[in-house]
């Protein structure tokens, strides 16, 4: 059994995906070629911003984004504690420092009325300049933006959404990708619109922050190629990964992000009465880039994983440390706001096998095998 099958995937769409890469290599415009310019346009339609650009992987586009706003030393980023360390990586790399913020059990996401306390401490402390938050749609579950929002506002912050394992999911319509000043995804492999390699984009409704980010990703360039205006990167999706992202979403707009609803109100059925399962609130859908159960305790979690592998039934605990206790922000000051749900979920979550194409049939070898040994 796959945690995420890709080869049933790749089975699936084949005849297209092998036709649009071969149409990719053949047409010999390997990097910024059709397919990209393409490709951005269907993004900016689906997720219904008015900017898209692709890049080459999702830590680009956050340090993208951080480099638009002008995040530098001095400035407070406000980051949940519970996510991939990319979140925070791309913050301390432009000298600015995080600011930890723990997260609501049920979501999985960032907490509107610990984010308030923490500002409000930063601000009373007088020490950092408060900058932007950024919000992550963890494991497919778009964060709370209409709080998030109002807040930031509040106290006069942009918003920065980390919609690497968002993109699909929405709220009363809205899609991911489209709620931050600047809105950003991954397209690594694994995630629920992945290509086969490494990519990225950002999106943005600002027309002045497309074109910084646009010059940020080709070595800060200007109007004319060879008249660099800024110190910039090189960060560009290439052509062929364009093909193969724009046969994945047009499967996963047709029925993938369906089916992987389905997938997960099977399993929410099946298991609420012995786990806490994720929680999906009213007007929202979640893409479910993962299915993460809580377990009573860390032992249990640990003695689960070991049982299910001997079934050979995989599984993963996304994230085993928050990002406040990780080695490389050892010393920063976490006492903002009370960090204790995040370090808790470190214990007891626990990610089972998730994708569209997980048939029922497996799907009850891995409910029947949890139901077993959470009750053995």
């Amino acid at each position: 059994m796959q945690f995420i099958d890709l080869k049933k995937q790749y089975q699936v769409l084949k005849a297209d995906m092998d036709a649009a890469i071969a149409q990719a290599v053949e047409g010999a415009h390997y990097i910024g070629g059709p397919e990209v310019k393409e490709l951005e346009t269907k993004l900016a339609e689906y997720c219904g911003t008015k900017f898209c650009l692709t890049c080459a992987n999702g830590t680009d586009a956050l340090t993208l984004a951080m480099r638009c706003l002008g995040v530098t030393r001095g400035d407070a980023v406000f980051v949940p504690t519970f996510t991939f360390f990319s979140t925070a990586e791309v913050v301390a790399l432009e000298g600015a420092t995080c600011v930890f913020i723990d997260v609501d059990e049920r979501t999985f996401n960032m907490d509107p009325q610990k984010l308030e306390q923490a500002i409000k401490a930063v601000k009373k402390e007088g020490r950092l300049n408060l900058k932007c938050v950024i919000a992550v749609d963890l494991f497919g579950q778009v964060a709370d933006f209409p709080k998030i929002r109002e807040i930031a506002d509040k106290y006069g912050m942009k918003v920065v959404e980390d919609g690497a394992q968002g993109f699909g999911g929405s709220i009363n319509g809205k899609k991911a990708c489209s709620f931050g000043d600047i809105s950003t995804t991954s397209f690594f492999p694994a995630k629920p619109l992945g290509c086969y390699g490494d990519g990225g984009a950002v999106f943005t409704d600002n027309k002045e922050y497309f074109k910084v980010m646009s010059s940020l990703a080709v070595h800060g360039k200007g109007d004319y190629k060879y008249d660099n205006v800024r110190i910039g990167y090189n960060s560009r999706l290439d052509t062929v990964q364009a093909a193969v992202l724009s046969v994945k979403l047009e499967a996963f707009a047709k029925y993938e992000l369906a089916d992987r609803n389905k997938v997960a109100a099977r399993y929410t059925s099946a298991l609420s009465d012995l786990f806490k399962t994720p929680v999906v609130p009213e007007g929202y859908e979640s893409s479910w880039a993962q299915y993460t159960l809580i377990t009573k305790s860390e032992k249990e979690r640990n003695a689960l994983q070991v049982a299910l592998k001997e079934r050979n039934i995989p599984t993963m605990v996304y994230y085993p440390i928050p990002m406040h206790l990780q080695t490389a922000f050892k010393g920063c000051k976490n006492d903002y706001c009370d960090l204790s749900v995040a370090e808790n979920l470190c214990k007891t979550v626990l990610s089972i096998p998730m994708h569209p194409y997980l048939d029922q049939e497996s799907q009850d070898m891995v409910v029947a095998a949890l139901r077993e040994c959470a009750t053995a």
